[in-house]
């Protein structure tokens, strides 16, 4: 399956075509989620960097996330163009309104209520064993300690589902991991946000439409 790479060339990565119509229910439907904490207090924390990265998805398509009731606030959407310029896949992006360690809870009722496979889930989330900014892809394996990747697998029954991880980096010295994660990025890091989140989202596009392989020979070698 190939995508139009030309799109790319926009400033604003505007490659996600909202659609109008709702999002029919089916296998043909990826569920996109962005792991974080609700509310303000938490909005800028390392932790909520996938959230941040779902916000960027449904910016670029020009689609407010709206609150759903599987506890989660989400968007329906066409992921990029296919070739000939028609609409890429179906898609629903979310972020869970639950604490970390709740997500499985919103993430499996979204599941259900759009009949997507774990097949077809892609969870974006932080990940401290990989350098501030870099970005990996695998499908399955095991939760790293990760609260909320702990909650999705036990909830939907299966560690099978695709993620794409993005580095946060180790604390420094001695400082607790559970007191890093839940502070805010430094004013050098949200600097290159703006650079990560693009890139986060193409690399969500690239697993959707090309597979897992093909997405992480492009990503990982960045």
């Amino acid at each position: 399956m190939t995508y139009d790479l030309a799109r790319r060339t926009s400033p604003h990565r505007a490659y996600w075509l909202a659609v109008s119509e709702p999002v029919a229910s089916g296998s043909d439907t990826w569920l996109v989620v962005g792991l974080g904490n609700p509310g303000p207090r938490y909005a800028g924390n390392r932790h909520n960097v996938g959230a941040m990265a779902i916000e960027q998805l449904a910016a670029d398509a020009g689609t407010p996330l709206r609150q759903h009731k599987a506890r989660a606030h989400a968007a329906e959407l066409r992921i990029g163009t296919l070739a000939g310029g028609r609409p890429g896949p179906r898609a629903v992006v979310a972020v869970p309104m639950t604490y970390m360690n709740e997500s499985g809870g919103p993430v499996s009722a979204l599941m259900k209520f759009f009949k997507v496979t774990p097949e077809r889930l892609v969870v974006v989330h932080d990940e401290l064993d990989i350098d501030f900014g870099a970005l990996r892809l695998k499908r399955g394996g095991g939760e790293g300690g990760h609260n909320g990747l702990r909650s999705i697998s036990k909830s939907i029954g299966t560690k099978d589902y695709l993620r794409v991880r993005v580095g946060i980096g180790r604390p420094p010295g001695r400082m607790d991991p559970a007191d890093y994660v839940l502070k805010d990025f430094s004013a050098a890091e949200r600097k290159e946000l703006e650079f990560v989140l693009p890139d986060t989202v193409d690399a969500v596009e690239r697993v959707v439409h090309d597979g897992l392989t093909a997405a992480q020979n492009v990503v990982h070698a960045r």
